[in-house]
């Protein structure tokens, strides 16, 4: 059984997607880039406000479906330069507690908007 995670807290879908779907006792969010949910818009600024933007959208649907960081497994993180890493990297270590989650760092060659950085994230069910 697949359930749709939906908040209006982070970005909405704007494709054949959704935020993030339940399924088998996992939450699988979709790769947020640093969009302002209130306004649709890319936030300015350099890679650390750009992190932290993505961070905290994916926080935004991990709370609608009543978990949170804490329960993030895995995550993937997309670069439009992995010169960024150190960067994102300080930004990202504020958001998870130890034993951080595992993680997959990679430079893609574009991503959605122009963003300098998108992460999806698998978590555990809080239940």
């Amino acid at each position: 059984m697949r359930q749709a995670i939906a908040t209006p807290n982070a970005p909405a879908a704007i494709g054949p997607y959704s935020q993030g779907i339940q399924a088998g006792g996992f939450l699988f969010l979709s790769g947020q880039v640093a969009l302002d949910p209130a306004t649709g818009q890319l936030v300015g600024g350099d890679i650390r406000a750009q992190t932290e933007r993505v961070l905290k959208n994916l926080e935004a649907v991990l709370a609608a479906a009543g978990s949170s960081m804490a329960a993030v497994v895995k995550t993937t993180v997309y670069l439009a330069d992995l010169n960024d890493f150190a960067a994102m990297n300080e930004v990202y270590a504020r958001f998870f507690s130890a034993p951080p989650p595992a993680r997959s760092t990679v430079q893609a060659a574009r991503l959605p908007r122009d963003a300098r950085v998108e992460i999806d994230v698998i978590a555990v069910e809080e239940k």
